[in-house]
């Protein structure tokens, strides 16, 4: 009954525009809150290095293959790196300066021998889920991590020898082993793998083993630092990559190319939100200035309601419950089109080769709750403060 007297007989039009604002608002609220979401962690399960981290060395030149120029870091051209304001961090690649050779020691596997090129990168640029990626003087293992590549090719050598080749579980479980050298003495360590990577071409093993192995067999400059990582701040690639053209650097073109990708579309996205923030606000507070006309045209009625008795906070619980509801069935369907849109989204990326996980990010309902206790303070409060308002006069 109360609800027929104050709502039934009002304007309707103000409300309908509000909520076709408010249900475009929520739905592209939803829809770049996910794809924001969803694009930062693009690549993560594949990568073993850290987030918006990329491997740079200098190009090489005909300057510096005649000796002209260098091609190696010096520690006050990475501090100076260290101060620009879209890098978190540099650190240095410690690379080998003495013999490497790795061979497999397993009974179930033929002997697979080769020189190979070890690096150690310090261990917060890493993305390797893994409590094994530790080592110190004595220890049996020393973990490594294996550039994909290097596998391909052992299982190119298994397949020719006409053996089964090896999955990367089980790879991870055989064992290997180095022999590290100056060229007069020489040191055998075990070796297990516990993680590989597409974005390093070397073998990577922990920076306790670099510097030990480092310290007993090191030939030549063990400072030389030819590679370092750099990790980006997040969507400023691009100031990172004119940094790289203007000062000679290079990367590997798949860390590049990932980087640009999350960089562009992560940025269209934020742009995408912060117009759906503003017209979720402005539909908001355009359902409250509704809520604030219906009040007034019904003046009279609410006074008349309070000089028969009946208390305010029912009157105000009235218009809250109304609008609540209203709110509700807007997020109900902006959700429902949000759904919707993110089918023809992901077939979108899906078509140009890009494949994220598909399930609903907790930021999107996230941005659901947060909306829905936003508009319900903002309403219970304007309510009141409106009935409680005529009740004083």
């Amino acid at each position: 009954m109360i609800k027929n007297l104050l709502f039934k007989y009002q304007e309707k039009r103000q409300l309908v525009i509000a909520l076709i604002g408010a249900l475009l608002g929520i739905t592209f609220l939803i829809s770049s809150v996910h794809y924001l979401h969803k694009i930062n962690e693009y690549g993560e399960d594949s990568e073993i290095l850290g987030k918006n981290t990329l491997i740079l060395q200098k190009k090489v030149t005909s300057a510096s293959t005649m000796g002209l120029t260098k091609t190696d870091f010096s520690e006050k051209e990475i501090s100076k790196m260290k101060l620009e304001p879209f890098v978190e961090d540099v650190k240095p690649v410690i690379s080998n300066n003495f013999r490497v050779w790795f061979e497999t020691n397993d009974p179930y596997v033929p002997t697979f021998k080769s020189d190979v090129f070890i690096q150690a990168v310090s261990k917060e640029f890493l993305d390797v889920k893994s409590e094994k990626w530790h080592w110190k003087e004595g220890e049996r293992f020393v973990p490594m991590i294996m550039p994909r590549d290097f596998l391909v090719m052992l299982n190119t050598f298994m397949n020719a020898s006409g053996i089964p080749q090896v999955s990367d579980d089980l790879a991870m479980k055989l064992k290997f082993r180095l022999r590290i050298s100056d060229g007069q003495k020489e040191e055998w360590v075990d070796t297990k793998i516990i993680g590989f990577t597409n974005e390093i071409a070397s073998i990577l093993v922990p920076e306790n083993f670099m510097e030990y192995a480092t310290k007993k067999f090191a030939q030549g400059d063990p400072g030389k630092i030819t590679q370092i990582m750099v990790a980006g701040k997040e969507g400023e690639f691009g100031k990172l990559e004119t940094y790289m053209n203007v000062h000679g650097l290079e990367s590997k073109n798949s860390q590049v190319v990932v980087s640009r990708l999350k960089s562009i579309v992560g940025t269209l996205f934020a742009v995408i939100l912060v117009i759906s923030i503003v017209a979720v606000i402005a539909s908001g507070l355009v359902l409250i200035q509704y809520m604030q006309l219906v009040l007034s045209h019904n003046k009279y009625e609410v006074r008349t309601l309070l000089r028969l008795g009946m208390h305010p906070k029912l009157i105000s619980k009235t218009f809250f419950r109304y609008f609540l509801f209203v709110f509700l069935l807007v997020l109900t369907a902006g959700f429902g089109f949000f759904v919707l849109l993110k089918y023809f989204v992901d077939e979108i990326f899906q078509t140009g080769g890009i494949y994220m996980n598909e399930q609903i990010s907790i930021m999107a309902f996230s941005s659901i709750f947060l909306t829905f206790i936003i508009f319900t303070l903002a309403s219970y409060r304007t309510a009141k403060n409106e009935v409680f308002t005529l009740f004083n006069k």
